[in-house]
């Protein structure tokens, strides 16, 4: 898959977010589910964790992260190359979870577009950058520039599955 289609899918994502955010109320953006995050941490988390993934890939395409030819474990791999998390629910991991925090639509907006606006920046340097130059992913291990960009789409993609979830309790909830 092309950088500018793994781009494409992310906006299409983030677009999906977007509309989300405008069609659900303040009070209902905050308010927790009996069991997982509200809406509010699921954007804080998903914009802030793909914001620091685009930070180690920019590492990756500047050449200051790790020169190696280690390659990655098959199941990282297998992550990559299906563009899917196994299924089930999966924690966080520890530093990315300290990050989450409740916050309002506003910052849920601004976060979206910090996130765009580094997106469109990094994008087009990632078939610069080598494939040796590395940065480390909390689970997944070592990755290379489009392997973080990659990342970036499937965690994106991930987490609206997450959104359906919280909407699907609230909406039982109400019946």
């Amino acid at each position: 898959m092309s950088i500018g289609s793994q781009q494409r899918s992310i906006l299409k994502s983030v677009d999906e977010y977007s509309k989300l955010l405008e069609s659900i109320s303040e009070e209902d953006f905050q308010r927790s589910p009996e069991e997982g995050w509200s809406y509010s941490e699921v954007y804080s988390h998903i914009f802030q964790a793909n914001l620091v993934s685009l930070v180690a890939a920019e590492k990756c395409i500047n050449g200051t992260g790790e020169k190696t030819d280690k390659r990655i474990h098959w199941i990282p791999r297998a992550i990559l190359f299906f563009g899917r998390f196994p299924p089930g629910k999966f924690k966080a991991p520890e530093r990315i979870a300290a990050m989450v925090a409740k916050i309002d639509k506003e910052q849920a907006r601004n976060l979206i577009v910090k996130f765009k606006t580094r997106l469109a920046e990094i994008s087009p340097r990632i078939d610069k950058a080598l494939a040796n130059v590395k940065v480390v992913h909390p689970r997944l291990g070592l990755l290379n520039a489009r392997q973080w960009f990659r990342f970036v789409e499937i965690h994106t993609r991930h987490h609206q599955k997450q959104l359906v979830r919280i909407q699907m309790m609230f909406n039982s909830a109400k019946n």
